[in-house]
């Protein structure tokens, strides 16, 4: 019996080393460079004293942030994709969260074989426009100035890219990422999660992008569940040189996980399909997976979910409207809300919830707006307000050893000469 159960666990830890290696630790991208402790090193003569760090000399804030999650079925983006379509206009955020699945087409090659970064460059190209465009728009409020990335991270198919205000940049603080795999053999990454965490002011945020396991039994939400639990519990940040950040996913004030969830219709095909023609959303609702196991709470107690006021995301034709399964011969695959967003922590609240009417993939996209609450030292508000002002620019303009990381790291996450792979910490 031991002979069969080492000749099991063989295959899996040979996989977990092949996954290990070629994931490259915890390196991400992003427009600026990064220590363990934060992106702008404070000079010594302006450290604030501990007697300026009371708890009591705080504000909180409001902040703006936009959310999105789409599986674009392995097409690979062209100057055409567009990914200005995913964002609200109107409605301009101060930090924004872009979530992929199937970046690449999920076969052995992709799955075992080196990273494809120039896809995720490729991404990064089109969401800096698309942003650029929030800049001409909105050109006369200096508020949404420019934006940047902060944190860009691809574990095979899986894709999230963090973008901030400029404005933002100074006060955030030990970005970090970990990735977990899901897929074959219970460690591959054709499924499993990609998550980031960063600092804003006094407040941590965790975004956790995944694509769990996918099929349309009726058993097959256990493994959805068991791909929850497993990114939960294996996810582990840097706990961070001087801030001392939670490690894992739960401890963070403010928690958002997106993502191809993969969770179904628990209904006979043909009863799904009579009810999405009719849009009585909630009657499917009250058969879908996810909504049930938010209720019940076996796995995702605490977390919470918007209203759903659209239809399922999932499957299409590419290129068309119509659900997939119609014609006679083909594989039946009940449409379902696959591609889902929800949050857990206080301080929180959504304003949009929708889905994005791109035909790119067999997927629609869907995207939220939040808006949370931030935690800011007075003292070092003000502190902050003096770096950005013209006085520090003298300052910096003057013989000092500060850096400008911006004139030496022009466009990095759109252009791969500038691309800055970060060691581990």
């Amino acid at each position: 019996m031991s002979g069969i159960k080492g000749e099991v666990l063989w295959p899996r830890l040979v996989a977990s080393k092949i996954f290990k290696k070629r994931l490259g630790g915890n390196n991400f991208v992003a427009d600026y460079p990064t220590g363990d402790d934060s992106f702008m090193d404070i000079p010594p003569c302006f450290a604030p004293s501990a007697t300026l760090l009371k708890d009591s000399d705080k504000e909180t804030p409001n902040y703006k942030v936009f959310v999105s999650t789409w599986n674009v079925g392995g097409v690979e983006p062209t100057e055409n994709t567009a990914v200005d379509d995913l964002i609200d206009h109107t409605n301009p955020c101060d930090i924004y969260v872009f979530g992929f699945q199937e970046v690449v087409p999920l076969r052995a090659g992709n799955v075992l074989g080196s990273e494809k970064s120039k896809i995720s460059i490729k991404w990064n190209s089109l969401i800096r426009a698309a942003l650029m465009k929030i800049d001409t728009k909105h050109k006369t409020n200096e508020q949404y100035s420019s934006f940047k990335c902060i944190i860009s991270k691809q574990m095979v198919g899986i894709l999230i890219s963090v973008w901030v205000r400029a404005e933002l940049r100074p006060y955030i603080r030990n970005p970090s990422v970990s990735c977990v795999g899901c897929g074959i053999m219970g460690c591959l990454g054709n499924k499993g999660s990609v998550s980031v965490r960063f600092r804003l002011h006094e407040t941590s945020f965790c975004f956790v992008c995944s694509h769990l396991a996918s099929g349309g039994r009726e058993a097959h939400h256990k493994y959805r569940n068991s791909n929850i639990q497993e990114i939960l519990s294996r996810t582990i940040f840097s706990s961070g040189s001087s801030l001392h950040l939670p490690t894992d996913i739960l401890h963070h004030d403010r928690v958002i996980f997106l993502g191809d969830l993969n969770y179904r219709i628990s209904l006979p095909e043909s009863t799904t399909r009579l009810l999405v023609y009719e849009g009585d959303w909630n009657a499917l609702l009250e058969h879908d997976q996810l909504r049930m196991e938010l209720m019940e709470g076996q796995v995702l107690e605490g977390w919470h979910e918007g209203s759903i006021n659209f239809g399922p995301t999932y499957k299409y034709y590419p290129g068309s409207d119509e659900y997939y399964g119609i014609f006679e011969g083909e594989k039946k695959r009940a449409p379902a809300w696959c591609d889902r967003i929800i949050w857990q922590g206080e301080g929180v609240k959504q304003h949009l919830y929708e889905r994005v009417e791109s035909k790119l993939s067999d997927h629609r996209p869907v995207r939220a707006i939040f808006s949370t609450q931030v935690r800011v030292k007075l003292k070092l508000r003000a502190l902050g307000n003096f770096f950005l002002s013209e006085r520090f620019e003298r300052f910096t303009n003057s013989d000092t050893n500060l850096h400008n990381f911006q004139d030496d790291f022009p466009n990095s996450c759109s252009n791969p000469r500038f691309s800055l792979h970060l060691a581990d910490f």
